[in-house]
């Protein structure tokens, strides 16, 4: 993941010293490293937690993509709300100064997550004057504040004045944010180029997204016996496309987009939902059916030759998406339960992450993860179909139940649904 920071940053050239930060000029912007450190590690996953790791486990796990980052010459780093073993990771000087400033050598700001120093207390904002204490001693170089920010400036000058928090903690954030500065060029062009602005959303990045689908979709069923399903025809009498997240954008889109929790519903941004992505691949003659959630005695009543069920997870970010049962929300379930119950069907997941799929998983047919494929949904039409082939492998372990969980390669007792690695393919139609 980190090959994105030379993507936003430029390439760093060969002569850079490690640890300092490098932006190429101003169609360029400054990357983030986040969230250091052992974010992705808290227990039961949730979100701000305490991450239960050694000191080994924790630099042979969590540190090594910030190491690369810094060797990429990352601009910034954002501090984790989490804790590792109960200490708060926005108070914790080792590890952001000892480790990440000294030891790694890293040479850009240091940022808090959005009100982080208030986090630092139980209940956050308790003792507010303590959390910029421990905050800024930390390491801290540049701290969000998103409300009150004259409440911070003063608690920081009083500390400063009174020799709580030294000047040359001070002088070394300055530095540390005026370098960013300089290396982005801001003193000399410090307002936005606009020049970029109407390629956002242009018919080249939408094909670089729609592609970025394609090879992101990961094929885990094909067929219940020898016979597969995929690629589906393009010609057929009629077909059923079933589910709730057939055509709905902002499910498709997840998290984070537009707003912190994203949208419901098709008017959030342009884009294609998975039921336009069908109508528009298949064959004229082909009559597309859509019914959210068909009972018994539509099923029964029309003739489909197949059906495609779109179901998933409803958009979420942070703390919201926090689930001990990982299951997909009623109506998904009894969906894929009735219409592949009665038709050849495949299955299509939108989900932030596996789910709870085997209790269903011999009725289905065929089945494909998803993911979060964003606005352009024609790229799953494009594999369902067999324009393309199925190229995915799962970048993560699919279990069975959340009982095994967590579950990694190596463990003693590995017993996946789908293990790390898996996906299979198939085969292009040629019309």
């Amino acid at each position: 993941m980190t090959e994105i920071i030379p993507g936003l940053q430029g390439d760093i050239p060969g002569d850079s010293r490690k640890g300092v930060p490098f932006v190429a000029g101003k169609n360029k912007v400054a990357a983030c490293a986040k969230h250091f450190v052992g974010d992705g590690g808290t227990n039961k996953g949730i979100n701000e937690n305490n991450t239960l790791i050694n000191y080994k486990g924790l630099l042979g796990i969590h540190m090594p993509a910030y190491y690369d980052s810094i060797i990429k010459g990352v601009s910034t780093v954002m501090i984790s709300y989490s804790s590792w073993n109960g200490k708060k990771m926005h108070a914790n000087r080792d590890l952001v100064t000892g480790y990440l400033k000294n030891k790694l050598r890293f040479r850009g700001f240091v940022i808090s997550d959005w009100q982080g120093i208030d986090r630092i207390t139980s209940p956050p904002h308790a003792n507010y004057s303590y959390s910029v204490q421990a905050g800024v001693s930390a390491g801290i170089d540049m701290i969000m504040v998103p409300y009150n920010f004259t409440e911070f400036i003063d608690d920081l000058t009083y500390q400063v004045k009174n020799n709580i928090i030294p000047m040359s903690r001070i002088d070394d954030a300055v530095a540390r944010i005026l370098r960013v500065k300089f290396t982005m060029g801001l003193f000399e062009n410090p307002l936005a180029d606009l020049s970029l602005a109407n390629q956002l959303g242009s018919k080249e990045h939408r094909e670089l997204a729609r592609e970025a689908v394609r090879k992101s979709l990961v094929l885990l069923k094909n067929g219940k016996s020898a016979k597969p399903l995929l690629p589906l025809p393009k010609k057929a009498s009629k077909i059923l496309v079933a589910g709730s997240h057939a055509d709905n954008l902002g499910r498709q889109c997840g998290g984070w987009t537009s707003t912190w929790q994203g949208l419901e519903g098709n008017d959030l941004t342009a884009g294609t939902t998975i039921l336009d992505a069908i109508k528009k691949t298949v064959d004229p003659a082909t009559e597309v059916v859509y019914n959210e959630n068909p009972d018994a005695s539509f099923l029964s009543s029309n003739k489909f030759s197949y059906a495609i069920v779109i179901v998933g997870e409803p958009p979420y970010a942070e703390t919201f998406g926090d689930s001990l049962n990982l299951t997909i929300p009623e109506p998904g379930p009894s969906t894929i339960t009735n219409v592949c119950g009665s038709i050849q069907c495949v299955v299509v997941l939108i989900t932030g992450r596996p789910v709870v799929i085997q209790p269903y998983l011999s009725k289905i047919d065929a089945l494909v993860a998803a993911w979060l494929p964003g606005t352009e949904g024609q790229g799953v039409a494009d594999v369902l179909y067999g324009d393309y082939a199925f190229t995915g492998k799962l970048a993560r372990t699919w279990f069975k139940t959340v009982d095994q969980l967590p579950m990694n390669v190596g463990d003693k007792h590995y017993d996946p649904l789908f293990p790390f690695g898996f996906g299979l393919t198939t085969n292009l139609i040629k019309y």
